[in-house]
């Protein structure tokens, strides 16, 4: 069974992130699908969720506080935030598609299975809705050309109208982040690799008890041709295919041997 991109002109869209309800790259989205879709809203967490992951709030209650007409916040997490909106906030007009980000840093390579921006597509995607994940990719204290996502964002979201989407796929979008003239283009490609946590620090604190912090530094290969890494470092926006379905088809005949 396959999902498509409706019309944006009568789409209802959600938007949803990790970075907050108030974070630049969600109004930028929001700025640009206000501009091309039927109708839009805003459910995101209410504080910054970086590298949540698919993660679920069981143990402690959630609440959603209004902003305004179509602009929500949830105190929990992108996968919290995208079950309410369908299941609570838009009961009675679900949405025909689901966009997170911007992200505000790049989710590449092996990024997608800690990024929260993912997950909130995962989440829609899991709810039978298709669902588009943006980042751009800003590197660490630089300023971010906010403006070159939006136009790139717009550009993508056209050219995906009346595409299908199998069951259980998403979209991961990654922009270079460069003035809006210098990216080359618009490419298909794979996940590339990208390791974080290479780098360990450690300290102690004042009593002199030790502590650990995970630093950002990532082990990553831009050189393989067709990956997500290497066309985001030629300056070309990524447009990446996750499945959800992580089987690996081909060991499941080795176990049966095995077996």
């Amino acid at each position: 069974m396959r999902e498509r991109v409706p019309d944006l002109s009568r789409a209802r869209v959600l938007i949803s992130n990790d970075d907050g309800v108030n974070a630049p790259g969600i109004k930028a989205l929001e700025r640009v699908m206000k501009r091309i879709a039927g109708e839009v809203w805003v459910v995101a967490p209410q504080t910054e969720q970086s590298a949540a992951g698919h993660s679920l709030t069981l143990r402690s209650p959630l609440r959603i506080h209004k902003v305004s007409k179509h602009k929500f916040a949830v105190t929990g997490t992108p996968t919290d935030s995208v079950m309410l909106a369908v299941h609570e906030v838009m009961k009675d007009c679900p949405p025909d598609l689901v966009l997170s980000g911007i992200n505000r840093g790049g989710n590449l390579g092996e990024d997608v299975t800690y990024s929260g921006t993912v997950a909130a597509a995962m989440e829609g995607t899991l709810l039978g809705i298709p669902s588009v994940a943006f980042s751009l990719v800003t590197p660490d204290e630089a300023k971010a050309h906010w403006k070159t996502a939006e136009v790139y964002v717009e550009k993508v979201m056209k050219q995906l109208a009346g595409v299908s989407f199998p069951r259980g796929v998403l979209l991961n979008v990654n922009i270079p982040d460069c003035l809006a003239d210098q990216v080359t283009g618009i490419e298909t490609t794979r996940q590339g690799r990208r390791k974080i946590g290479c780098e360990l620090l450690q300290g102690r604190d004042p009593k002199g008890a030790p502590y650990y912090w995970i630093g950002a530094q990532r082990d990553e290969d831009k050189s393989l041709k067709g990956t997500d890494l290497e066309a985001v470092s030629r300056g070309a926006v990524s447009i990446t295919p996750l499945s959800l379905d992580l089987t690996h088809r081909a060991m499941i005949k080795t176990l049966k041997e095995a077996l």
